[in-house]
C-alpha cells in the first residue's frame, strides 16, 4: 500500500489518509453553509467553527472505537464529531432547533451528544468535559469494562482553568485510560499564548499529572493520525492518560460574531500555521492518490450531502412547549425504552 512520510518518519496508509480528508473536507464544507446559515439569522445562538482544526480533531475519533469508547468532543470538533459517528442530519437540527434532533430542540446548537453512544453532551469547553469523560472511565472500570478508551478535548486557554487541573490531576492518580487531545490555536479568545502560560510547552505539564504527553504539527493530517493512534494504544493498553498538543492556528474568529483582528498578519503567515485542509488536498495529489477530477467530485458530493441534511432540517417541525414532557433526555432514554 502506497505510504506517506513526513519528516520525523510518520507512516499512514494511503486509504487512512484519505479518510481523514474526506472527514476534514466534509465537515469544512458542512461549517461553511453553518455560517452562512447564521449569517442569514437562520440559526438562534453563537455559531463556533473549527476551521484549521478538522486534522487534529478527525484524526483522534478516527482512532477510537465508537460503540466501545467515549468521546466528548468541544465547539470546534465537527470533523470528530461526524468521524465518531454523529449524522450529518443530527447537528443540522440541532443548530436548527429542530424537535427531531438529539437535544429536541430544547439547547443550544452545540450543547449536544448521545451519551448512550459514548458521546455526552457538552457542559462547557472549559475543562468540565475531561472530569465527565473520567467519571464514565471510573464508572465503566467499576462494572468490570475493560479494554476502553476515553478521549476528551480541550483549547489552551482551557488548560489554565481549575476544571482542567482537577480532572487531570483525577486521571492521573487513578490511571485512567484518558486521552487529552489539546489543541493549542494560539489564542483564548483574543489572549496570545504568552499571556496565558510560562512553560515553552503545554505538553510539559504532561508530566506534572502522571501523563504521558506528545507534541504533534496540529496541520499535518498523517503526523496527527499517527500520534493518536500511538496515545490511543499506550492509553488502551494500560499505560495510564496520555496528553497530545496540536499546534495550530484557528483560521477563524473566535465565533462568526467575532473577525479576530486581535491576530497579527505575521502570526497569520507563519508556516507552521497553514490551512490543513489545502496542505492535505496538496498531499493528495502530491502522492497520486486523488486526480484534480476526483477531489473536484469529491467535493460536489460532500456539497450536495450538506445541501440535501440542511433541506431536510428545515422541513422539520419546531419544538412544542405545551407538547413536551420536559424529563430531562437521559431519563426520556431511559422510560421509553431508547427512544
Amino acid at each position: 500500500m502506497a505510504v506517506i512520510a513526513d519528516g520525523q518518519g510518520c507512516r499512514v496508509g494511503a486509504e487512512r489518509y484519505l479518510e481523514g480528508f474526506r472527514w476534514m473536507l466534509l465537515s469544512r464544507t458542512l461549517e461553511d453553509k453553518i455560517g452562512s446559515l447564521y449569517t442569514a439569522g437562520k440559526i438562534v445562538g453563537g455559531v463556533y467553527l473549527g476551521k484549521g482544526q478538522e486534522a487534529f480533531s478527525a484524526s483522534l475519533a478516527m482512532c477510537l472505537r465508537p460503540g466501545v469508547d467515549v468521546y466528548a468532543p468541544l465547539i470546534r470538533d465537527q470533523a470528530g464529531r461526524m468521524a465518531f459517528g454523529e449524522p450529518m442530519l443530527e447537528t443540522l437540527r440541532t443548530y436548527l432547533g429542530s424537535v427531531l434532533g438529539p437535544m429536541r430542540g430544547r439547547d443550544g446548537n452545540i450543547h449536544r451528544g448521545r451519551p448512550e453512544l459514548g458521546s455526552p453532551a457538552m457542559i462547557s469547553h472549559l475543562g468540565s468535559m475531561i472530569s465527565v469523560v473520567c467519571g464514565m472511565l471510573v464508572a465503566k472500570r467499576f462494572r468490570g469494562e475493560r479494554d476502553v478508551v476515553g478521549a476528551a478535548t480541550i483549547g489552551d486557554g482551557g488548560m489554565s482553568t481549575g476544571a482542567c487541573h482537577e480532572a487531570l490531576n483525577l486521571a492521573g492518580v487513578e490511571r485512567l485510560p484518558l486521552v487529552l487531545a489539546v489543541a493549542n490555536n494560539q489564542f483564548a479568545y483574543s489572549t496570545p499564548n504568552d499571556r496565558q502560560f510560562a512553560c515553552a510547552d503545554l505538553v510539559q505539564r504532561a508530566v506534572g499529572y502522571g501523563m504521558e504527553g506528545y507534541t504533534v504539527d496540529g496541520t499535518d493530517l498523517a503526523g496527527c493520525l499517527e500520534v493518536f493512534g500511538k496515545a490511543v494504544q499506550r492509553a488502551r493498553e494500560g499505560h495510564g492518560p496520555q496528553m497530545v498538543v496540536g499546534n495550530l492556528l484557528r483560521l477563524c474568529g473566535h465565533g462568526e460574531h467575532d473577525d479576530a483582528s486581535y491576530v497579527p498578519s505575521s502570526v497569520r503567515e507563519r508556516p507552521e500555521f497553514r490551512d490543513c485542509l489545502r496542505r492535505s488536498r496538496e498531499e493528495v495529489l502530491a502522492q497520486g492518490w486523488m486526480t484534480p477530477r476526483e477531489i473536484e467530485m469529491m467535493e460536489a458530493d460532500a456539497y450536495e450531502t450538506v445541501q440535501s441534511a440542511v433541506a431536510q432540517a428545515q422541513r422539520d417541525p419546531a419544538p412544542d412547549a405545551a407538547k413536551e414532557n420536559w424529563r430531562p433526555l437521559a431519563s426520556s432514554w431511559l422510560i421509553e425504552g431508547g427512544s
